[in-house]
């Protein structure tokens, strides 16, 4: 843990004893009956509930408080049965959620799966199905979500329970608009409504009429997304739960962002931060300064954007939050872009791909895909523009809202004037018109707006009526503090309390300081183990290397000793190749060419010489020591022997030729196997084939986004005349040798 990070958890301790202090001179808040109940608690488990108890309140009034507690909690229920160890895990997963932190979120809604089997519980089994397919909506795993969401719907019929059917059903709408299936999702949305005013939960109803604005904006009907907003809002505000208060008040924010109503926008933004300040939520004030420099960017004031997104993304960073500082960096890329310093520009779009890619995001990453397009369009490389703007297209047909295409109609549509296409320009600008004619954000947009106006005028009226109530309520409070402190025993009792106080906040921060310390360590000597486990294992083909010892334990039983050496030596020196040089970024090409001679020699072995390989490396790359990223060819050649079978082939060959051509590094794959044709039959084989073809593709995007090249990679036939064979081309970024290359 950094110093800045212990002082923050030390700061936050001590914040926490003069709250104690203030809750035994005043004994009147819920959280002052909470902390007395823990402390006079004598039974270990019940005592632990209490603790429980605390945490959720801070939960909703001190997310701060919330996450160190949480650490508490966990570790000490590891002495306590199976059902209070779920508890605890719980608590800490709905802290991971409310923080942002997306990855901790659903390891913890995993590890609450052993319990189904555990605890033999409607409740448990509830709320794990619940969040189970809520985690796997998220990720766009809709199928399975919709599995365990049936489960727990079933299970809430069963009890008969309406909080607990509004909470089902609520999912189970997101879940309908992931699918980008409407209607289905409004419907499930508005049963969650009725479930919830049948419960009397005020913050439950405010949370569906959320649900039920979220899918509208989705869907681009800014109008009614506000409206039901506003009751959020307003529901929100009756039960004084500042946390949905700072969401909502955010939410609407947004909306008055996209139809250009800033200085609403920036109302409700600022709204949402001092919310957010109040009950310490960090992630949620991050949010608010990345919408407020959204906001800035509009009105072009540069310098303020800038350092509102800065001072988000270290919030964000501390609290891991990865479409938190994904939406940020790409706010940041767009103020770049404004400014005119492209390359900055794209290199934050690129931080905002790698967070959004993290968490699946598929919607925010064709929102930053179309903005790289956009940079390439004003440096005039309509190449560029338009692959990027293409593709941005693509994932919204399948995944997100489809309504936010239109903007990269337009913007295609520009690109193909600014090159003289004009039929592909009118065809564009057709697309994008049609669109507007049906769209009805910028009519709603005065209808919002005189939705915010009457909001605003009814909320000054509840603030005179809660003014006058809170005059009166001060005048008594004040006549009871007095009659209070003219008790001179009760404030002796105040300084033992505040003594027993600090002692046990000292003791906890210390607690809390030390178990956050050595957590934060073992995560991260546990997170690069895992990472360079990861990386070594995804370079090995487990079937070729099971195979490989099949061979070898065939040559034993023959008691082949040359081959069986021969194969050995070949097949270990392979094995030490990939594993020294899987990790690096880029290595000499003479390394690759030996690690692609003992790939084919090995393969040669186990097939019995019944292929013969080829491999050709231009004078030209050796004496400029040039270099390339790893195994990149290793899956095309797998294919061209397993899938091409070129051990069934008379005359069965693989080429591979390395070449420079225009300043970039030319590969060339070719056998002579049954083709791909032939080869699609295999389902198995297709789907291994379209993994490498796919992982591949991503690398040299990457590799063109990096160095701003236009590398590409294309397969065809062979023999385009009989359909059989295999030709891959492969251009990469020419780079050659340097201290910083590997």
């Amino acid at each position: 843990m950094s110093i800045s990070r212990s002082s923050r958890y030390l700061k936050g301790a001590f914040i926490a004893l003069l709250s104690v202090c203030s809750f035994a001179v005043f004994g009147q808040t819920s959280e002052a009956q909470l902390i007395k109940s823990y402390k006079a608690e004598q039974d270990p488990s019940r005592k632990f509930m209490r603790m429980m108890a605390l945490g959720e309140y801070y939960a909703d009034h001190d997310i701060y408080l919330a996450d160190s507690l949480q650490k508490v909690i966990l570790k000490k229920s590891r002495n306590f049965p199976d059902s209070i160890r779920f508890n605890a895990l719980f608590f800490s997963a709905r802290v991971a959620r409310i923080q942002g932190d997306n990855e901790e979120y659903s390891r913890k809604i995993l590890a609450c799966q052993p319990f189904l089997n555990k605890l033999n519980s409607d409740e448990v089994r509830f709320n794990v199905y619940r969040h189970l397919g809520y985690y796997h909506s998220s990720v766009l795993e809709t199928e399975t979500a919709d599995f365990y969401l049936k489960m727990a719907l079933k299970l809430a019929k069963k009890n008969r329970s309406t909080t607990k059917l509004a909470e089902v059903n609520s999912f189970i709408a997101l879940n309908f608009m992931q699918e980008n299936a409407k209607d289905s999702a409004l419907y499930y949305a508005g049963i969650a409504i009725q479930y919830s005013r049948r419960s009397g939960n005020k913050g439950l109803l405010a949370e569906a009429f959320n649900i039920q604005a979220e899918i509208y904006d989705f869907f681009g009907q800014v109008e009614l997304s506000v409206a039901k907003n506003l009751i959020s809002l307003q529901l929100a505000e009756e039960v004084q739960n500042v946390y949905l208060m700072a969401k909502f008040s955010r939410e609407i924010g947004q909306s008055q962002t996209i139809i250009l109503n800033l200085d609403d926008a920036e109302y409700y933004f600022n709204r949402s931060l001092n919310y957010a300040k109040r009950i310490r939520d960090y992630r949620q004030m991050a949010l608010a300064l990345t919408n407020l420099a959204q906001v800035q960017l509009k009105r072009k004031q540069y310098v303020l954007a800038t350092k509102n997104a800065q001072r988000s993304i270290k919030y964000l960073t501390a609290l891991n939050d990865m479409n938190g500082l994904g939406e940020t960096h790409n706010i940041v890329g767009l103020i770049l872009k404004d400014e005119k310093k492209y390359d900055l520009a794209v290199n934050n779009f690129n931080k905002a791909l790698v967070y959004y890619e993290s968490t699946n995001n598929r919607e925010k990453i064709a929102g930053v895909y179309h903005n790289v397009g956009t940079v390439f369009q004003k440096q005039r490389k309509y190449s560029n523009a338009l692959n990027y703007l293409n593709r941005s297209i693509e994932i919204r047909e399948k995944f997100g809202a489809k309504n936010q295409i239109y903007k990269t109609y337009r913007v295609i549509a520009a690109v193909y004037k600014e090159i003289n296409n004009k039929d592909e320009s009118l065809k564009y600008m057709e697309l994008y018109l049609n669109y507007l004619d049906s769209n009805t954000t910028v009519q709603a947009a005065t209808k919002i707006a005189e939705l915010s106006e009457s909001y605003r005028s009814e909320q000054r009226e509840r603030l005179i009526r809660a003014q006058t109530d809170s005059i009166e309520r001060a005048r008594q409070e004040q006549y009871v503090a007095q009659t209070q402190l003219e008790n001179s025993d009760l404030r002796n009792n105040l300084q033992t309390y505040i003594i027993i106080a600090f002692l046990i906040i000292v003791s906890l921060a210390g607690v809390i300081i030390f178990y956050r310390w050595n957590q934060t360590k073992i995560k991260q000597e546990r997170k690069e183990a895992e990472m360079s486990q990861t990386l070594l294992r995804a370079q090995m083909n487990p079937h070729f290397v099971f195979n490989a010892m099949s061979v070898i334990q065939s040559y034993i039983y023959e008691n082949d000793i040359e081959n069986s050496t021969k194969f050995l030596v070949n097949f270990s020196r392979l094995m030490r190749l990939i594993l020294e040089n899987s990790p690096k970024e880029f290595i000499p090409i003479r390394t690759e060419v030996e690690i692609l001679n003992k790939y084919l020699e090995t393969q040669k072995l186990r097939f019995e010489d019944r292929f013969q390989f080829f491999i050709e490396t231009d004078k030209e790359l050796t004496d400029e020591f040039a270099i390339i990223p790893p195994m990149i060819t290793q899956p095309f050649i797998e294919n061209s022997i397993e899938h091409g079978q070129l051990h069934t082939i008379e005359g069965g060959f693989i080429r591979i030729r390395f070449a420079k051509e225009k300043g970039m590094l030319n590969i060339t794959i070719e056998d002579n196997g049954i083709g791909r044709g032939s080869s699609q039959q295999n389902k198995k084989s297709s789907a291994h084939k379209s993994m490498a073809m796919e992982i591949t593709r991503e690398r040299i995007d990457n590799l063109n986004l990096k160095y701003r090249t236009e590398g590409f990679m294309h397969v065809e036939d062979f023999d385009k005349t009989n359909g059989s064979g295999t030709r891959v081309l492969i251009a990469l970024p020419y780079n050659v040798e340097t201290a910083e290359s590997y």
